[in-house]
């Protein structure tokens, strides 16, 4: 199993969990926030879902992995009023081929309106 990077959280502190862990060509993304140079960005949800979105990619790519590997997302929303917005924004970055996709209302621990993960598939290379 390889591991990416240690979490960054707000203030750019280690947080316990990795940003992503890879396991038979199967990446699982953790929960990504819209944070940049470990502080949330300014701005209401769609700010703050492309960066959310964005920072998903970046782990994602980093591993070599794209958007089109992307099986299954996550999506936790402080207000249910955002969704019709956070949706728009989704649809931008998977709308030819979209993920499975969960979206829940949840209080978020930082203070932020969106948070996103993923899980990616993509056929191991032969050794």
């Amino acid at each position: 199993m390889q591991r990416y990077g240690v979490a960054d959280g707000t203030g750019g502190q280690k947080m316990p969990f990795a940003r992503a862990a890879q396991a038979d060509g199967w990446l699982f993304v953790s929960g990504q926030t819209p944070m940049r140079d470990g502080e949330v960005i300014d701005g209401g949800i769609v700010a703050q879902s492309h960066q959310a979105i964005r920072n998903v990619l970046a782990v994602l790519a980093e591993a070599g992995y794209g958007p089109e590997h992307v099986v299954r997302c996550g999506v936790w929303l402080d207000d249910p009023r955002d969704f019709a917005s956070f949706n728009r924004v989704f649809m931008s970055y998977f709308g030819e081929h979209p993920p499975a996709r969960a979206c829940v209302v949840s209080p978020m621990v930082i203070d932020c309106r969106v948070e996103v993960d993923c899980v990616a598939y993509r056929r191991p290379e032969a050794a």
